[in-house]
């Protein structure tokens, strides 16, 4: 199975990680922004990361899809454990609500920040709008911060006190600010702080998140 994007997107992140914790083999094929070519248009004809390709999955024709619920949600059905997405009818629905959250409300933040800070100044060539980021920082984030730190549970995970969809949804955007020096203040957010540390330093988002801060430093 293909997924066609970037790790830098906080979605194809997403999707990447959840298929590393629930063992399915997912090959990353660099697309957007221009590249991808014409398997990727096939299976995002908006050009919308990630795509994703399974071969000869529907009545031996490859199955195409984007966006990455849609991804996952296949993902899910295709191979049920261990269970990402709980059965339980409350746990599931505030599984969904942290994956909808995270897409809609903490990534409309996160991208002011990430295309002003890094997108524009080191993948477009143009100059980013600072001041646009700075106040996402300022007056955006931090009642996103306050939101999470009263629902973080002892436990470290969102729902079922396991690791659910809903941790790996979270925990994708960090990184992305993480690469743009906007990190949690940890005096001031410390289960959260604690929380995204944990998550991101599990096997399924380390080795990704490596490679993208060698990028990083590479490109600074």
């Amino acid at each position: 199975m293909i997924v066609y994007g970037s790790s830098f997107s906080p979605f194809v992140r997403k999707v990447l990680a959840f298929g590393v914790e629930k063992g399915i083999a997912l090959e990353l094929s660099p697309a957007g922004m221009g590249r991808g070519g014409p398997a990727f248009e096939e299976c995002s004809p908006f050009g919308k990361m990630p795509g994703f390709r399974d071969p000869g999955a529907d009545k031996g024709r490859d199955f195409c899809i984007s966006d990455s619920t849609a991804i996952i949600t296949y993902l899910e059905a295709k191979f049920p454990e261990p269970n990402m997405i709980p059965a339980d009818p409350i746990a599931r629905a505030r599984t969904i609500w942290f994956e909808e959250f995270t897409d809609t409300i903490l990534f409309a933040m996160m991208g002011k920040v990430f295309f002003n800070r890094f997108v524009a100044p080191r993948v477009l060539q143009q100059p980013g709008d600072d001041a646009v980021a700075d106040a996402a920082v300022a007056t955006e984030l931090p009642p996103l911060l306050d939101y999470l730190e009263g629902v973080i549970p002892p436990s470290g995970f969102l729902v079922e006190d396991r690791i659910t969809l809903a941790d790996i949804a979270v925990a994708s955007p960090f990184v992305n600010l993480a690469h743009v020096e906007c990190p949690i203040d940890a005096a001031r957010w410390p289960k959260t702080a604690s929380y995204v540390r944990g998550i991101l330093a599990r096997p399924s988002f380390a080795p990704i998140v490596a490679a993208e801060q060698a990028f990083v430093a590479r490109t600074g």
